[in-house]
C-alpha cells in the first residue's frame, strides 16, 4: 500500500498547476494509508508487459476498446489497465512510444484536468489525449503515429465473457475504421492480453483484497438489516450504501428473496414497475455482491436465512460448502483450470439434487468459466421455456499461476431449495488466498423484525 502524495512527487505526469492564480486548496490530496493505490512502478510494469506482448506477437501497436462506464462495469475493461483512468476510452499503444487515449466526450478532459490539478495519479499526460474516439479520430491517430501500414493487435474483436462472447466493438465503427485504414493488418489479441492481465501484481492483489473487504462489509450490512417485515429494497440499499460509504461505486447487486426462489439477477423492481417484496419468516435472500475498486473486482455469493428456513436449505448448504472446500484444496499453481472444475463438481455430481448455474469462474478478467449441467429444465414449469443446454468448462488446460483470481461460487438445490455460497480466491505461491470466507456459508439475518406490512414506498 502506498501513499498517493509520495508517489505523485516521483511521477513525471504530475501536472498540478503552479504559479500565479494557483488555488492552494487544490494542492491538498486526501489520502488514507489503509487504502491501496497504484504506483508509477505498476504503470511501468503494465506498459512493459504490453511492449513484450507486441514484440512476441510481431505487432507494431495495440488498439484497445473500452466499454463506457454507463454500460455497467465490465471485467474486461482493458482500457483502464493502460490508463488508470475513467473507463470508456480507446487506447492506441505504439510499440516504440507511449499510449495515446481517445476520449468519448469533453467530460473526460474536464475530469483529467481536475485530477491533475489535485495532484492525483494520472498516467496519460494531456498531450497524449484526443478529444474523440470515433473512426475518423482513430484513423488520424494511426496516421499521426505512422501506423497506417502496420500490424495492429485489437482488443475488442474477441470474446469478453460472459456478456459479449463475440466482441464489444460496434459494427458500423469497425467497418469505418477498416475503410479508412485499408493497409493496416488488424488481428485480435483479446485472449493474449487477458492472459497477460490475469496474473495480478502484488499492488493489484492489495487492491483486490480491499475490494473483497468492502464486499464483506456490504454483506454484513445486509445481514444486520434483513428481518421479517423489512422490505427487500431496504436490505439492498443497506448493502449498496456500505459500498459507497467505503469509497467505491459498486455495480448493482443481484438480489432475490422468498421462501424458495430460484431467480438470479437484479430484483424485479429494478427493471419492472412494481413494489419490492416484504421479507417473511422462513425466507431466504440470494445475492451476488459485486465490489469493484481501482479497476479490480471481488465478488461475494450470498445466502441469508431469514428466521426459520426449510431444513433442505441446511442440507444443500452442506453440499455447496463441500464443493467450495474441494475447490480450495485443488487451487494450487501448476494445476489446470480443468482440475479445479472437476474438484468443485465432484461433491455436486455425487449428490442427488440439481445445479442451475456455473460453480466457478475467473475474475480480473472474466476469462474462463466452469461447466454447466443444464438442470434448469428440471424446474416445474420450465418445459414452456427454451432449453438451457449443458456446456463444458472453457480452457480446461489453462495452467494456474500465482496471482490469478477467481470466484468459487457453488450453488446447489434440492427441489426449489437453493443455496449459493462463496467468494473471491487468489492463486497463491503455494496455498490459495481466500478473501471472503465469511460468505462461504449460509448467513443468518440479524436485523430487527417489524410488523408485516404492504410496501408503501
Amino acid at each position: 500500500m502506498r501513499n498517493l502524495v509520495t508517489e505523485l512527487a516521483r511521477s513525471p505526469f504530475n501536472t498540478a498547476p503552479s504559479g500565479h492564480g494557483r488555488d492552494e486548496r487544490s494542492e491538498v490530496v486526501v489520502t488514507d494509508p489503509a487504502v491501496p493505490t497504484y504506483s508509477t512502478t505498476e504503470r511501468d510494469r503494465r506498459w512493459g508487459l504490453a511492449r513484450e506482448l507486441m514484440d512476441r506477437e510481431g505487432l507494431d501497436a495495440l488498439l484497445v476498446f473500452g466499454e463506457h462506464e454507463d454500460a455497467g462495469p465490465a471485467s474486461g475493461a482493458y482500457d483502464r489497465w493502460f490508463t488508470n483512468g475513467r473507463p470508456g476510452m480507446t487506447v492506441v499503444f505504439p510499440r516504440t512510444g507511449d499510449p495515446v487515449a481517445l476520449l468519448p466526450s469533453g467530460q473526460y478532459i474536464m475530469d483529467h484536468l481536475e485530477s491533475s490539478r489535485r495532484g492525483e495519479s494520472v498516467w496519460i499526460p494531456p498531450e497524449n489525449l484526443r478529444a474523440s474516439r470515433d473512426s475518423g479520430v482513430i484513423a488520424r491517430t494511426l496516421d499521426e503515429l505512422e501506423l497506417t501500414e502496420s500490424t495492429i493487435g485489437v482488443v475488442g474483436l474477441g470474446p469478453h465473457l460472459p456478456w459479449h462472447p463475440e466482441g464489444i466493438i460496434p459494427f458500423r465503427l469497425w467497418n469505418s475504421v477498416l475503410a479508412q485504414a485499408p493497409k493496416v493488418r488488424f488481428t485480435s489479441v483479446d485472449m493474449a492480453l487477458a492472459l497477460l492481465v490475469s496474473r495480478l501484481s502484488p499492488e493489484e492483489i492489495d487492491v483486490v483484497r480491499h475490494a473483497a473487504s468492502v464486499g464483506d462489509a456490504m454483506v454484513r450490512a445486509m445481514v444486520e438489516t434483513a428481518a421479517p417485515g423489512v422490505a427487500e429494497s431496504e436490505v439492498f440499499a443497506a448493502g449498496m450504501a456500505e459500498g459507497y460509504r467505503r469509497g467505491t461505486v459498486p455495480p448493482a447487486m443481484h438480489f432475490w428473496s422468498g421462501p424458495d426462489p430460484v431467480a438470479v439477477g437484479w430484483p424485479a423492481w429494478g427493471y419492472r414497475p412494481q413494489a419490492p417484496r416484504v421479507l417473511q419468516d422462513g425466507d431466504v435472500i440470494y445475492a451476488e455482491v459485486f465490489s469493484q475498486f481501482g479497476g479490480r473486482e471481488a465478488q461475494n455469493q450470498v445466502t441469508i436465512a431469514v428466521g426459520d428456513v426449510h431444513d433442505d436449505f441446511h442440507r444443500v448448504g452442506d453440499v455447496a460448502r463441500a464443493a467450495y472446500d474441494a475447490g480450495l484444496e485443488a487451487l494450487r499453481p501448476g494445476r489446470t483450470w480443468g482440475d479445479v472444475v472437476e474438484a468443485v463438481h465432484a461433491p455436486l455430481d455425487a449428490a442427488d439434487g440439481s445445479m442451475f448455474l456455473i460453480a466457478l469462474h475467473s475474475l480480473n478478467p472474466g476469462l474462463v468459466v466452469g461447466r454447466g449441467r443444464g438442470d434448469i429444465s428440471k424446474l416445474a414449469g420450465a418445459q414452456a421455456y427454451p432449453a438451457v443446454n449443458a456446456h463444458p468448462a472453457i480452457m480446461t488446460d489453462l495452467v494456474l499461476q500465482p496471482g490469478m483470481s477467481l470466484i468459487l461460487e457453488p450453488q446447489y438445490a434440492f427441489g426449489r431449495h437453493l443455496v449459493h455460497v462463496g467468494g473471491t480466491v487468489i492463486v497463491g505461491e503455494d496455498e490459495p488466498i481466500e478473501l471472503n470466507p465469511y460468505t462461504a456459508q449460509i448467513l443468518r439475518a440479524s436485523g430487527t423484525a417489524r410488523p408485516s406490512r404492504e410496501y408503501s414506498g
